[in-house]
């Protein structure tokens, strides 16, 4: 790395020596603990979900609802207050506070003994959540390599369903009196989580700041030492490294601080149409999940006259079909292409949503083969709402990206929340089947033309650094003569 006397700009190699490492046990560390966030977060809904605390604490099942909306509000502030902080203070502070925000919040939550207190704390745990989903979209993606970003960012966001797997076994244990006492199983379920997260939180003292972060915030000594220790790592264990390519240089002056002028230029000056893009595919797919996840037992006990209990059988199909769509899609994303497969996946979970909906409609179906539809749909569908949180964090400036993940991710949230309205009015009581089809409708076409935007303006940024994605807001374009100096 060299450095201006005069100016303090600096040029440096570092986001091409992180994108040029083969994968390595580093990056299965960095996988590992910071991809937990998701599982914790389908967790976190499941067990809400599934009410255990609803006898203990005398609760109406408009007071349970609300436990579960205090939770997504939470997440909401959460993103919007620390994806500020996620861009000034940096990665590794952010996602180690917040997880410790939420380790707190989830852990007292087991202590409630009256709902006030519940819905305290099911706040800050969602604040907690909501943070990581800023601090570690960021990180995952300044630190895995150009060419696995794509599959590993979209696997990692898809194991929210792995979380709720989790809680449901959890729940269907803890939860039956004849397992454990009916005051005490809930009580558990809601420790798992911070019991997860405190293995995780010593794991993830061990992971380092984001080098590319660090270079932008004059903290380019430390950046420097980091890759040289990864390097030396990986080294040490008879990886040969491609040789450094001088000319992908980049030079950097350091900014501390990003006025909410530049932010909203980036937004929509610099970057319209990628403002457009993100919108549209977190929009679009929050919509959809919403719709149907927080609604699917209300169709199958009104439509299908499944009791709670069986109900909650048909969940176990449904989430396994989400999680295995990112794991089996997600390379598809690095290799066929980010536009393609965003297409692809949205187009392909409207359409299947839309024939179920006619075949619905026409009473067809059973609350197997409704399922099933469900299944298909939602393997593409999860691996292409998993590409949205991926899209938004690649296609802004480094300096912006927690801020870009937190506000879109914010609006999604308060767009999708009328989903399990709406949809909750048009299942009604099971005694019409045209309101909920057309509700179908509704969401298919949604998805279907989220696909289409995707393809018309998204963005190719497979295989492609960060930096060459967008360009970072401290680069100089125009290089003063420099004198060589190691940092």
């Amino acid at each position: 790395m060299t450095t201006t006397a005069e100016s303090g700009a600096v040029r440096s190699l570092i986001p091409f020596r992180m994108d040029r490492l083969p994968w390595a046990r580093f990056h299965w560390m960095v996988v590992v603990g910071l991809g937990v966030s998701w599982i914790l977060d389908g967790l976190e809904i499941q067990l809400v979900s599934n009410a255990g605390f609803q006898e203990t604490l005398k609760m109406s099942s408009t007071e349970v609802g609300f436990a579960g909306t205090i939770y997504l509000i939470g997440q909401v502030v959460g993103a919007l207050t620390f994806g500020r902080l996620t861009d000034t203070w940096g990665r590794k502070k952010l996602f180690i506070i917040t997880l410790a925000i939420y380790l707190i919040g989830s852990g007292v939550a087991g202590l409630a003994w009256a709902p006030w207190f519940l819905y305290v704390w099911r706040f800050v745990a969602g604040m907690g959540i909501g943070g990581e989903y800023t601090a570690i979209n960021s990180a995952i993606d300044e630190l895995i390599p150009a060419k696995y970003r794509g599959r590993v960012d979209i696997a990692v966001n898809g194991t929210y369903w792995a979380g709720a797997l989790l809680g449901a076994f959890a729940s269907f244990w803890l939860l039956n009196p004849e397992h454990v006492d009916k005051n005490i199983g809930w009580r558990i379920a809601f420790f798992i989580g911070p019991v997860m997260g405190l293995i995780i939180i010593w794991l993830r003292r061990h992971i380092p700041e984001s080098p590319r972060w660090m270079v932008t915030h004059g903290q380019g000594e430390e950046a420097e030492k980091i890759v040289d220790e990864i390097e030396a790592s990986m080294e040490a264990r008879g990886v040969t490294l491609k040789p450094v390519d001088e000319s992908r240089a980049m030079l950097i002056k350091p900014r501390e601080h990003i006025p909410f002028g530049d932010l909203m230029n980036v937004f929509f000056k610099k970057y319209p149409s990628r403002t457009a893009l993100g919108l549209t595919m977190m929009i679009t797919q929050s919509f959809l999940y919403n719709a149907i996840f927080f609604t699917y037992a209300l169709v199958l006990q009104n439509f299908y006259h499944l009791d709670k209990s069986a109900a909650a059988i048909y969940f176990i199909p449904f989430a396994i079909g989400n999680l295995a769509g990112p794991l089996l899609l997600g390379h598809l994303f690095d290799t066929i292409g980010r536009r393609k497969m965003i297409f692809g996946t949205y187009l392909i979970a409207g359409l299947v949503l839309l024939v179920s909906a006619f075949l619905f409609k026409a009473g067809t179906l059973n609350a197997t083969t409704h399922t099933i539809f469900w299944c298909v749909s939602f393997f593409f569908a999860s691996a292409g709402a998993s590409s949205a949180y991926l899209t938004v964090s690649e296609i802004f400036p480094l300096e912006v990206r927690g801020q870009a993940i937190s506000y879109f991710f914010a609006i999604a949230q308060v767009v999708g929340a009328l989903g399990p309205v709406l949809f909750g009015a048009l299942v009604g009581e099971g005694k019409e089947r045209n309101p909920l089809f057309w509700g179908y409708i509704l969401a298919s076409v949604i998805m279907m033309v989220g696909g289409v935007v995707a393809m018309k303006i998204g963005v190719d940024a497979e295989g492609k650094g960060l930096e060459d994605i967008a360009d970072p807001l401290s680069r100089v374009s125009d290089e003063p003569p420099l004198q060589p100096a190691r940092v």
